[in-house]
């Protein structure tokens, strides 16, 4: 239930919107069904139906086939309503045959904001002149090939346009159209199962790094950055028209250009609109220009570092550029300033062994984070990694949901091996949690027999999956 709205779309809208044209919301985060798409497409009638695809978002970058269906179906639905379907989003680009299959029009490929607006205008203007020029008429109407960004059905065939560059001035989009978000039934949401309300805010786009498995079909290797003034606004108004609480920056990895932590440290404290929030970073990054404590005076509550691996040579095999010791001494140093420190871990690398994975584990023990996040290498079409792993690839290529799990190449190990893992590194976890907290450390004590019992049988299970 850590419910965001769907923050790509609603700079999309906002992007829309302000050139003029009229926007409603149907946001699939608090749906129950495509099924619900109806009764919306009754209420507002539309002309055009946009899916669009929240690449803020990290768990699209998995391209789930239960979002891929659900696409699909929301496609149909719109065109059973008469509307013209636009998607956006890299699995559409993908699997564009696919999508065309499934009754899309136009698929935006790369960042959608200015693309979506020029074929908005094009397909505007088209159907004004149709209704305009008698049929038979010669009057030669504009062609979407000249339209960067898109691709589409012509002849009988999937036509590409030329790729279009992504947008350096972000400072120029109008914020978020949040006014068409059921802002009210969040909220409710969020204080009903966490007793606080969280908003979503992102600052860059794109990241510079070079991790082998990250998938960029967007930016590439490049990245752009909002002000830290810009940001600084936005948070204002989250703070004070939308009573939020608390904010995730949901950047691939926050505080990228040198020297923005610090001006946006200045920033919030300037016009005191703190809010405490949670983003992403490298352990790297956090060693510099005093980041920490500028992360940490600006109200950062908690930190997710893309640890991946307690072995060197399965970090520098990712191509990752950090080493154990800056993933230990960010550690320290978060903790010091009272930043809940969290890691991202992933195991299934290819060359991982036993040797490593007892690693990660045990710099999970020496460091204890204040959580983890623990997922198997997940293979993504356009990376190094994929091209690593494809002739090792098995028929499913993508996971049903984001908890499935599943290896999808032929690792060291099988899937229920990795299965049993996590369930075990998070069991040994949650339990040295217990003993850490010295209120609880002497209640805690008692389960110890029944736990290390378990312990060796989910050892001797691991070794016999091997």
């Amino acid at each position: 239930m850590n419910l965001y709205a769907p923050l790509g779309t609603l700079y999309a809208a906002a992007y829309v919107m302000q050139n003029g044209y009229s926007v409603a919301l149907f946001d699939t985060m608090l749906a129950d069904s495509e099924e619900d798409l109806k009764a919306s497409l009754e209420l507002h009638k539309p002309k055009y139906m946009v899916i669009y695809d929240d690449t803020f978002n990290y768990l699209t970058k998995m391209c789930l086939t239960r979002m891929r269906e659900a696409a699909f179906r929301m496609s149909e639905i719109a065109k059973e309503f008469g509307c013209t379907v636009i998607v956006s989003g890299s699995d559409s680009v993908d699997h564009l045959e696919k999508y065309f299959h499934h009754k899309v029009d136009y698929a935006i490929c790369g960042e959608g904001e200015q693309t979506l607006g020029e074929l908005l205008d094009h397909l505007s203007a088209s159907s004004a002149v149709t209704k305009r020029v008698p049929s038979g008429s010669s009057h030669e109407q504009s062609h979407p090939n000249n339209i960067n960004g898109l691709a589409y059905i012509e002849n009988g065939k999937i036509t590409r346009t030329a790729p279009r560059k992504v947008l350096k001035e972000l400072d120029s989009l109008p914020y978020p159209a949040w006014e068409l978000v059921d802002l009210a039934k969040y909220r409710e949401l969020w204080l009903k199962h966490h007793g606080y309300f969280s908003m979503n805010l992102v600052t860059t786009r794109g990241c510079p790094f070079h991790c082998n498995w990250c998938a960029k079909p967007v930016y590439g290797q490049v990245y752009n950055s909002h002000s830290p003034q810009y940001i600084a606004g936005q948070v204002k108004l989250l703070k004070e028209k939308y009573s939020a609480d608390h904010i995730w920056f949901c950047d691939d990895i926050f505080g990228l250009k040198p020297g923005w932590v610090k001006d946006f440290d200045e920033a919030v404290d300037k016009d005191n609109i703190k809010l405490p929030f949670k983003c992403l970073s490298r352990a790297d990054l956090l060693l510099k220009e005093d980041n920490i404590s500028h992360l940490a005076s600006a109200g950062c509550e908690s930190i997710w570092i893309g640890a991946e691996s307690g072995s060197q040579k399965i970090l520098d095999a990712m191509d990752k550029g950090t080493t154990i010791e800056e993933i230990y001494e960010a550690t320290r140093l978060l903790k010091k300033h009272s930043i809940k420190t969290c890691f991202f871990l992933q195991f299934g690398y290819t060359g991982e062994t036993m040797t490593e994975i007892n690693q990660t584990i045990k710099m999970v023990n020496d460091l204890m984070p204040d959580d983890i996040g623990i997922s198997v290498s997940y293979p993504l079409p356009g990376t190094k990694f994929y091209e690593r792993v494809s002739s090792q690839m098995k028929k499913k290529h993508n996971w049903e949901l984001s908890d499935d799990f599943e290896m999808m190449f032929d690792g060291t190990y099988s899937t229920e091996f990795y299965r049993v893992l996590h369930k075990r590194v998070h069991k040994e976890y949650r339990t040295r949690q217990l003993l850490h907290e010295p209120l609880k450390r002497f209640t805690s004590l008692w389960k110890l027999p029944v736990y290390a019992a378990g312990w060796v049988a989910s050892s001797r299970k691991l070794k016999t999956l091997k």
